[in-house]
């Protein structure tokens, strides 16, 4: 699965939120006067009535329900009109129906169209349920208001004893075709759990009847359905969990292999029209701040040249290496090539694109939490993976290229999450498949596959399929010239996730392009690109003899740079590599070559920096300056700021850090140009360097 979680989908946010303004009902004070409880139960009324009716599930339940608010609404108006006083029972009830209205508002928004049909559809007699409790609460309510005493119109008075008399004699509303539909559901996932093909002409029935018109509609279901199961999951229902996951793997099998009976036509008119709702209808309204001054396209990875403008990150690197030195907009000379994540800029985007439904191709490693490689999958789940890879796989076997592009596409996503699906995937026999579409020269084709190989790379037993399958070399390819930064972060990935097989690690070494490939990554590659790539170096120099072809590729400098920059991550990753390098003396005589020590004495100092990057610093000093000669030595007595900090060390930092920290101080201490940094560690009179002070 792509690594790199990004925040929740602000979908997700709002109705977490929702959700967690469900358990925390706002009651107003008691002293509270009756002008001030009129004007908020009137403006959340008028909240409650501007809700969206629901479209597919609970229309009717809805619109009773909103009808006997905008009679309240009324009545809260006269009060507020009129000034009028209200007695201590009116004020209770006010009160309590400030309550329900606020649970009516929450009961409304969760079934709107940022919901799962499908989920509302299984939970139609809850559903139900809750909206003529809500009924009943308001008939209770209402009992206590003293109509004749309230100083009203007729006209109102006769509304509202209306009102309270329906509502008591309300019986509860369950819609037949709404309970057959769930009926219907459940059926086709009990088929799924006897291992029989669900019928046909059932599962068009159901997707009539939730409106689910085409495979988009069913990916958005998707979508939808694990936006709701990460809210399940944080309020520890594992049952409604487990249901949600069933749900998952029925929409993926409608949208595959019930939308996929004819790719060329469903698939590619679906990707046109998605692809063209940016290039024609929304080109109009697009700021201008949000495309590339390049491409003139939307961005969606925005970075910051030395000048201060910001480009679309491909746009602007495909400028610079077709050997550009001037910033294209404003014409000034570039200080440097180092970009810059506009991160500020990219939230402003992915902000607007989700308010206008503008696709958003966003980097799939940012898109899924890693929650949902903990949730086991249900049998209904496993068996609809099963029989949805094997018609994929079909489909690759067969298929015209564009239908296998679309396929590789589908192969990725069903791929994300759960080692039972890319254990589905392997059995069907997708891997040998996808090789050649690692090696297309189709952008999208080669990205989709590379993908589809780094998340089916995740299950132990598919890294030696993928081996077996040839594909190392064209996977190596695409690091080094792949069609989209995508697919060579991708591929670096991939070769990370193969080498934690230590058979593995020999192999990918003895490929001659594999580590200066990663080398060129390093050196030219995103943030991301370059974290995958430090990663995977990290993994191959852990095999002796890896680690000296990657200083000898010349990482060292690359890596020693990475040191002060100040994007997450990359200096504990840059560093680790450094000090497994560091236990070769080659390594150290490079590490010593750069500007490196002033750095990692930088970094003990930082109060942000990691307890494992502290231990990763002290170690390669201590190491080098054993092993690089007495200069290094003189130079750490010459930089006052390093003791201070390695006596913090001895208190703070990890055992192996204070360990290392003590035998530093040891050396500094008692270093004699006649003495060799070994011979003081050993010699076995000296006291404990934590005693002195």
């Amino acid at each position: 699965m792509e690594k790199h979680p990004s925040p929740p989908s602000s979908v997700w946010l709002l109705r977490k939120k929702r959700r967690a303004l469900r358990g925390s009902v706002l009651v107003p004070a008691i002293n509270i006067s009756a002008v001030s409880l009129s004007l908020a139960l009137i403006a959340l009324a008028q909240q409650v009535m501007s809700c969206e009716k629901p479209r597919r599930c609970q229309r009717r339940n809805a619109v009773c329900i909103m009808r006997k608010v905008m009679i309240l609404s009324v009545l809260f108006e006269e009060v507020r009109d009129l000034g009028i006083f209200l007695t201590p029972s009116a004020l209770k009830c006010f009160r309590e129906l400030y309550v329900i209205l606020q649970r009516t508002k929450y009961l409304l928004e969760d079934c709107d169209s940022d919901v799962s049909c499908v989920w509302l559809s299984v939970q139609t007699q809850e559903i139900s349920n809750q909206f003529y409790g809500l009924i009943q609460d308001m008939s209770s309510a209402l009992d206590m208001l003293p109509l004749r005493l309230l100083d009203i119109s007729n006209e109102v008075k006769e509304q509202v004893e209306l009102l309270r008399n329906q509502a008591k004699r309300a019986k509860l509303f369950v819609d037949q075709a709404e309970e057959q539909l769930c009926t219907d559901v459940f059926a086709v996932l009990n088929e799924f759990e006897r291992e029989v093909a669900p019928d046909e002409f059932q599962i068009r029935r159901i997707l009539e009847g939730l409106n689910l018109e085409n495979a988009m509609d069913c990916q958005r279901e998707t979508e939808l359905l694990e936006e709701e199961m990460k809210i399940q999951k944080e309020l520890g229902s594992e049952k409604n969990v487990s249901l949600i996951n069933s749900l998952i793997g029925f929409m993926r099998y409608c949208k595959c292999v019930l939308f996929g009976m004819d790719f060329d036509s469903q698939f590619q008119s679906s990707n046109k029209t998605q692809l063209c709702r940016i290039d024609s209808q929304d080109a109009s309204f697009i700021p201008d701040e949000f495309r590339c001054p390049i491409s003139l396209d939307l961005m969606r990875e925005p970075v910051i040249v030395s000048t201060g403008q910001t480009y679309d990150l491909a746009s602007i690197t495909r400028w610079i290496k077709e050997g550009h030195s001037t910033c294209p907009k404003s014409g000034q000379n570039l200080v440097h090539t180092n970009l810059t994540p506009n991160y500020a800029l990219r939230s402003l985007i992915v902000q607007y694109c989700t308010e206008h439904k503008i696709p958003f191709e966003n980097s799939e490693r940012c898109k899924k939490s890693s929650f949902l490689e903990n949730i086991p999958s249900t049998k209904a789940s496993l068996e609809a993976a099963k029989r949805t890879a094997e018609f994929l796989v079909e489909k690759l076997c067969t298929g015209s290229f564009e239908v296998k592009k679309q396929v590789v596409y589908e192969l990725r996503l069903l791929a994300k999450c759960g080692m039972d699906n890319r254990a589905c995937i392997a059995e069907a026999g997708a891997i040998p498949l996808l090789v050649p579409l690692v090696s297309s020269k189709d952008p999208k084709a080669q990205e989709h596959a590379v993908t589809a190989f780094l998340n089916l790379s995740l299950y132990e037993s598919n890294k030696t399929r993928i081996m077996e399958a040839g594909a190392l070399q064209p996977i190596i390819r695409v690091i080094t010239s792949g069609c989209s930064m995508e697919a060579r972060e991708n591929a670096a990935a991939t070769l990370f996730s193969i080498s934690s097989v230590d058979e593995y690690k020999k192999l990918i070494g003895e490929t001659s392009e594999a580590i200066p490939a990663l080398i060129d990554l390093l050196r030219d590659g995103t943030a991301r690109g370059k974290s995958d790539a430090a990663n995977a170096l990290f993994r191959l120099s852990a095999f002796h003899g890896n680690d000296l072809q990657v200083v000898a590729a010349g990482a060292v400098p690359l890596l020693v740079n990475l040191l002060t920059d100040e994007r997450p991550g990359l200096v504990d990753e840059a560093i680790s590599v450094l000090a497994l390098l560091s236990r070769q003396f080659e390594g150290l005589i490079a590490i010593s070559e750069t500007s490196a020590i002033p750095l990692l004495i930088s970094l003990l100092k930082s109060g942000t920096s990691s307890p494992k990057t502290k231990e990763n610093s002290v170690a390669i000093l201590l190491a080098l300056c054993c092993h690089a000669g007495a200069e290094i030595v003189n130079m750490l007595l010459r930089m006052p700021s390093l003791i201070p900090a390695l006596y913090s060390l001895l208190t703070s930092g990890t055992p192996r850090a204070r360990k290392k920290a003590n035998s530093l101080l040891r050396i500094l201490h008692n270093w004699e140009p006649s003495q060799t940094p070994q011979n003081i560690l050993t010699s076995q009179n000296q006291n404990p360097v934590t005693s002195v002070m």
